[in-house]
């Protein structure tokens, strides 16, 4: 049986974590940052994991993660 491609932009997106969560950027952080508070932006920064919602779609589009 053939490999699988994985999603290449999603290679770029999402890291895993070593207990198998799925790690990925806060969105909202590009621009018109001038109307949004520094506290807003602040939380804007870093990682979170994922929602549980999303994982399932995820791991189909990086099988080899």
């Amino acid at each position: 049986m053939p490999k699988m491609k994985s999603n290449s932009g999603a290679k770029k997106r999402f890291k895993f974590t070593s207990s198998g969560k799925i790690k990925r950027a806060k969105a909202f952080a590009n621009h018109m940052l001038e109307c949004k508070s520094p506290q807003r932006k602040r939380n804007l920064r870093g990682t979170t994991v994922s929602a549980e919602a999303d994982q399932k779609r995820i791991r189909r589009m990086l099988p080899y993660a």
